[in-house]
């Protein structure tokens, strides 16, 4: 199973876009792109789908931390969505050269570039950090008939096609991902799988307690409030161990399905930008990553502090890009 393990823990989660506004990298540099003390100001985050996902969750939070820690002034938070997270990889792309602008990314980007067809991709892009990873969840509205995951499992097993599944990414994206290998792991032919695809959890949640889909897979910080509501309920997460802000929840390897996943979050500049804007972000970034208030962020929300910066994401991208092109193709999705 490790080689199933190596493909999936392809690292939740998520992280935030950020962008220079109009006025450009207004910190206070020296030479080197470095900021005296000041905080800096003209920051934006895109957000490449709908509000109310894992992206925009990330994203916000990060831009409260960064005011509430006086790292940036004027964060600014927007969304661009549309096509699993490439049209804002596409407008990330065509700014070349562009030092006031970034974007939040993660897995989900990864994998919308080969189903979508983009013409943009992320080796295109400038890697600035790696910020979080989270786990997966299977969650079901709090009428379902599905009192556990073998419960969920066994009605699945008997006929994939009638059990509906949602996720808040395109195919090849996180949410989709989740599922297939979820249903490769219990015998079931992922091609069988009734996959419903949303523009991110903001979209997926009215869907499942709608009663669109009969689960959902996704990451399940995007349903904290919901669960805490008694709105939703987590039938497993995806990770190695149980989650702390889901005590009671157990993992797919405890309830027997040999299983894990974990996604991650990142962001990228436009290709071409200058060394000190590229410093101005990094450094930007490194102060929030340790920061109090984000620690605090972390443990509210369950994340996991995956931070690595520059080349070394770099490498991490090269190395999710085949990886996930590699599953898709064996999918017929690529």
């Amino acid at each position: 199973m490790a080689t199933r393990r190596n493909l999936l823990v392809m690292g939740v989660a998520a992280a935030t876009a950020l962008a220079l506004g109009a006025c450009g990298a207004t910190a206070e540099k020296d030479g080197a792109g470095a900021n005296d003390g000041k905080p800096a100001t003209g920051l934006r985050i895109m957000v490449p789908n709908s509000p109310g996902g894992g992206y925009d969750t990330t994203a916000r939070t990060a831009a409260k931390v960064m005011e509430d820690a006086k790292i940036a002034t004027g964060v600014q938070v927007f969304n661009l969505p549309g096509a699993g997270g490439t049209v804002g990889l596409q407008r990330t792309v065509n700014e070349k050269g562009n030092g006031k602008l970034a974007m939040q990314m993660g897995l989900g980007v990864v994998g919308a570039s080969y189903t979508s067809k983009s013409a943009a991709t992320l080796t295109q892009t400038t890697p600035l950090a790696k910020m979080i990873e989270e786990a997966g969840a299977i969650v079901v509205p709090k009428d379902s008939p599905y009192k556990n995951i073998n419960d969920l499992i066994a009605a699945w097993k008997a006929d994939p096609k009638k059990i509906a599944v949602g996720g808040g990414s395109s195919p090849g994206g996180p949410d989709h991902l989740l599922p297939m290998q979820l249903a490769k792991a219990v015998g079931i032919d992922p091609r069988q799988v009734n996959f419903v695809s949303y523009d991110g959890g903001g979209e997926l949640l009215p869907a499942l307690l709608g009663g669109k889909v009969a689960f959902g897979a996704s990451g399940f910080g995007e349903f904290l409030k919901q669960v805490e509501a008694g709105q939703i309920r987590v039938l497993a997460v995806t990770s190695e161990a149980p989650i702390e802000v889901l005590k009671d929840v157990p993992t797919l390897k405890a309830s027997g399905i040999d299983l894990v996943f974990t996604n991650w979050r990142g962001i990228v500049a436009p290709p071409g930008i200058s060394e000190a804007d590229k410093k101005v972000w990094i450094d930007v970034l490194t102060k929030m990553h340790d920061s109090a208030e984000w620690k605090a962020e972390l443990a509210k929300r369950g994340w996991t502090d995956a931070f690595v910066t520059g080349d070394e994401f770099g490498t991490f991208l090269t190395e999710q890009d085949k990886a996930v092109a590699d599953i898709l193709k064996q999918l017929g999705l690529a």
